[in-house]
């Protein structure tokens, strides 16, 4: 380790994700997508990796430092389908597998996206932004934009006219339209103030499955559904029926079944997810995962992953039964379920896995990110439940860099439940030496913390910090019960779970300065530093991020919020009493704690007004504070934000945490 060097923000630049892995028809390929950041264009790029699985051996089929991603194959394998933006917009693009320039196949005012084929290869599904009554405009017919548009004002008749991930809203609804390759005519078989995904075709053809989003033309509708398209008669048919959150379908070999993911709501969007199977022979739609309590998908939190897309159920080939990524005690790793509901776990990794591929034959390529690993390809024995590497196109960074390896940790939370975490020594550990501790607080709150690679933790690590994150309760892969146990109780059991993670390591770890410790944490987390900085003196610095300080003004101004503080506080949004109590602006004036505050200006999840107000309630009163405002930047800005803003904001961190804990 004597010869390696410490990790830094800046090796964001050279990190590379991997991932989406998906077997040709035949299984003899896997194409799977690199993702990268250009520090030159301040952006990222990606190109599309096509694998042998049997030489081990990788190619290059796109190229450039633009966006290619979205690899699908046709049902014979001749040609691969994939999202560029090489020429502006996001459009889908057509190459034939063996060889040749790939064809763009879409010209859409606003891009396309998500490529799904017929079972026959003639025609392809595909999504576009459109206005109600407008038309996808064919390749060659698009007009002339505007050189410079004039700022036009947002009339606003509806709640949901925000969004974190896109903005502001333009009048533009998600629409499926399918397009005929060989005539290249183009239509849109959804319409409406709505948005839909597609799911894909029946192997007969006959059916389109889609789903809905949010039902986003009704403020106060919740609920996500699944239709089927009869080709045949023009039919739709909803499946779901407005039960619940219903996405990522995947039809069975024979077309019979449907499988589908998602919930009820029982416990408003605190609810696992679990498999149903919609049975067309019989007409049925019935839970396949009554009996389990863990949460179907990937729920791990990290900060280092790009255009890495959640994968769906894949079934085997007769019928018996289905493929899918499950989150567990801070891993995530692939299952299989027979139609009678028997789990196994297939991967038996403490790590990450985070995409997967099956093929006819039952070999399994996955996506896999672990601590000190960052994110690769691995082939998959199933029997065995182990991975052998088949890709290390991070192997420069983890030759070079000294990476701190996380210690588990399980002590009795708040109630008695046993909580998970684990802790992480810093760079250049020495016995008998006092190190200070910073305490890592994850949002959601319904994610999970777990055993894969987390560039912020690394970095603080390298300065000197032992780093300590944890899964209190609200968190995913506990069971039902322990996610929904901070619903109605935030700044409780949870903010008490936190603070027992800390006595906890302090007592079992000698080498932690109780007088040196550090908290942050963002979202949720963010809520959760301004909470404890205004209930305990005990840390010496804190880091608050895209946080939560007034439950009163979020309903107005998030773009959850009107529904958030019912679904998760349980409170009407006019018992200002209740909301005010849980509001860490309420606490204000017990803040001592040294506070950086890092927002973004673009957050419509927890808009910037939220650290405004704690801002200047904590100068006012002549509190240690400071502000940081991130332009341009959104919710994301952790995750996927600009680069050049993302590795600034890891340097004010570890810059604040240097400045009141390091000596």
């Amino acid at each position: 380790m004597a010869d390696k060097r410490r990790v830094k923000p800046e090796d964001l630049y050279e990190l590379l994700s991997v991932g989406n892995p998906v077997f040709s028809p035949d299984g003899k390929r896997a194409a799977y997508v690199v993702t990268g950041i250009s520090e030159e264009k301040n952006d990222y790029y990606s190109n599309i990796f096509v694998l042998d699985p049997e030489t081990k051996q990788s190619f290059q089929w796109t190229h450039g430092k633009c966006r290619n991603h979205s690899p699908a194959w046709s049902p014979d394998g001749t040609r691969l389908a994939f999202v560029s933006n090489r020429n502006g917009d996001p459009q889908i693009y057509v190459m034939n597998t063996d060889g040749g320039e790939a064809k763009q196949v879409t010209d859409a005012e606003k891009g396309a996206a998500n490529p799904v084929w017929s079972p026959d290869g003639k025609k392809m599904a595909f999504t576009v932004r459109v206005k109600p009554g407008e038309t996808v405009l064919k390749k060659g017919k698009k007009e002339e934009k505007e050189e410079k548009k004039r700022p036009e004002p947002l009339e606003v008749e509806k709640m949901k006219y925000k969004s974190d991930a896109r903005g502001l809203f333009d009048g533009r609804y998600q629409h499926i339209a399918v397009l005929d390759l060989e005539t290249e005519d183009v239509r849109l078989i959804t319409e409406g103030e709505n948005s839909f995904s597609p799911q894909g075709w029946s192997p007969d053809g006959r059916y389109f499955a889609f789903s809905d989003i949010m039902h986003e033309g009704d403020d106060l509708s919740f609920h996500q559904d699944i239709y089927l398209l009869d080709w045949h008669t023009g039919k739709t048919e909803n499946i779901t029926k407005g039960r619940g959150m219903f996405n990522q379908c995947a039809w069975s070999k024979s077309g019979r079944y449907l499988a589908v993911v998602g919930h009820g709501q029982e416990f408003k969007n605190a609810t696992l997810n679990k498999i149903w199977i919609y049975d067309l022979q019989e007409g049925r739609f019935d839970c396949l995962s009554e009996g389990w309590d863990i949460a179907v998908g990937d729920f791990m939190i990290g900060d280092f992953l790009q255009g890495v897309a959640a994968p769906r159920p894949v079934w085997d080939e007769d019928d018996r039964g289905l493929y899918f990524l499950a989150s567990r005690e801070g891993n995530t790793n692939l299952y299989y379920s027979d139609l009678k509901g028997n789990l196994r776990q297939l991967t038996k990794v403490e790590g990450h896995v985070y995409g997967f591929s099956v093929s006819k034959e039952g070999k399994a390529i996955v996506s896999a990110a672990f601590p000190v690993k960052p994110g690769e390809l691995y082939e998959a024995d199933l029997e065995r439940g182990s991975l052998v590497p088949l890709t290390a196109v991070n192997r420069s960074f983890l030759e070079r860099a000294e990476l701190s390896e996380p210690e588990e940790i399980r002590f009795a939370g708040a109630e008695g439940e046993t909580v998970q975490g684990w802790l992480m020594k810093p760079a250049g550990f020495r016995e008998g030496n006092k190190y200070p501790l910073i305490l890592e607080i994850h949002g959601g709150p319904h994610m999970m913390y777990g055993n894969t690679y987390f560039h912020e933790f690394q970095c603080l690590a390298s300065q000197g910090f032992a780093v300590l994150y944890t899964n209190p309760r609200g968190s995913h892969g506990y069971g039902q019960k322990f996610v929904n146990a901070v619903r109605g109780d935030y700044g409780g059991n949870d903010y008490r779970d936190l603070m027992l993670a800390v006595d906890y390591v302090l007592n079992r770890f000698s080498f932690i300065d109780e007088n040196r410790l550090g908290v942050t944490g963002g979202s949720y987390g963010g809520f959760m530093t301004n909470w404890i900085v205004g209930h305990t003196n005990r840390f010496k610095a804190a880091v608050t991020q895209r946080s939560i300080s007034n439950w009163i003004s979020f309903y107005g101004v998030s773009d959850i919020g009107y529904y958030f503080n019912e679904f998760q506080h349980m409170l009407d949004p006019s018992d200002f009493e209740g909301l005010w109590k849980i509001s860490p602006l309420a606490y204000v004036d017990h803040i001592e704690t040294p506070l950086l505050i890092l927002h973004s200006e673009k957050d419509y999840r927890c808009p910037i007004e939220q650290a405004e107000q704690l801002f200047i309630a904590l100068k006012h009163r002549k509190k240690p504070v400071k502000f940081v405002r991130f332009p341009e930047a959104n919710h994301e800005l952790s995750r996927s934000g600009k680069p050049n803003l993302r590795i600034r904001r890891l340097h004010y961190i570890a810059d604040w945490f240097k400045q009141y804990l390091l000596p």
